[in-house]
């Protein structure tokens, strides 16, 4: 083992992990204002509203994010003139936009598909309570459906976060120089394929888990109302064996 590599190296790898974390970042917020309407469209009862959304959603989970990058990268270079009508060629040209746009529409559909769970979990009494105080529409989502929605996806929306964040290093296929990118170019520099790719997964592994931190971190601060309901009740259960 080269230790030496490892150590000059380190500041490149930091480069790219910094690439990866703020295209992870970025993609993360926009997928996650993209998924709230489209969970909420994904629950209509009405045909209009979520077939659209559902052929989205079955699109992107259907097929693999490479292929996806692949489509958006290169496909769009075959619609060169329509983009170019609309203004929009500069964007499409660079990788960054792409591997970003591509990364978005994919997190937003399985983001959308936690929430239409989400949505459905809401126990019904409360629903049912908040109208019978005169809520409906936008205003129930506001202040009953949405709130409890978002925290019951946490723990699957952990997941998903973690899962765009490991699947960015696919990005470095169309010339970004991500933690991957720059890894790859380093051991095709020195061969030393080992200590540069063990390096590079031990930082991924540091970010991971320390995504996973958070969100149970901030899982344990939201239920703290329901840990207090647990505790009393577990104190009751004592007492009463007790008594018995």
């Amino acid at each position: 083992m080269d230790y030496q590599i490892i150590i000059d190296s380190i500041p490149a790898l930091f480069g790219g992990l910094g690439l990866t974390v703020q295209i992870t970042a970025i993609a993360l917020f926009l997928g996650f204002v993209l998924a709230i309407p489209l969970g909420m469209l994904r629950v209509s009862h009405n045909p209009l509203m979520w077939t659209p959304v559902y052929g989205y959603i079955f699109f992107f989970r259907g097929t693999p994010l490479l292929v996806q990058i692949f489509l958006i990268y290169y496909g769009s270079g075959q619609f060169r003139p329509f983009f170019q009508d609309m203004g929009l060629w500069t964007l499409f040209r660079e990788a960054y936009f792409c591997a970003l746009l591509t990364l978005t529409l994919n997190t937003a559909a399985y983001t959308a598909e936690i929430f239409r769970g989400a949505i459905r979990a809401v126990p019904h009494g409360e629903v049912e309570a908040a109208r019978a105080c005169g809520m409906s529409g936008w205003l129930l989502y506001r202040r009953i459906i949405l709130p409890k929605a978002l925290r019951l996806a946490l723990p699957a929306y952990s997941n998903e976060v973690v899962f765009l964040f490991q699947s960015t290093s696919l990005v470095s296929i169309i010339t970004l120089m991500d933690l991957t990118g720059v890894a790859r170019v380093i051991v095709a520099r020195t061969f030393d394929v080992y200590e540069i790719y063990i390096t590079a997964g031990i930082m991924y592994l540091v970010v991971t888990y320390g995504i996973l931190w958070v969100f149970k971190t901030v899982e344990h601060k939201l239920s703290g109302h329901l840990r207090g309901r647990q505790e009393d009740k577990q104190s009751m259960t004592e007492a009463l064996d007790i008594r018995v």
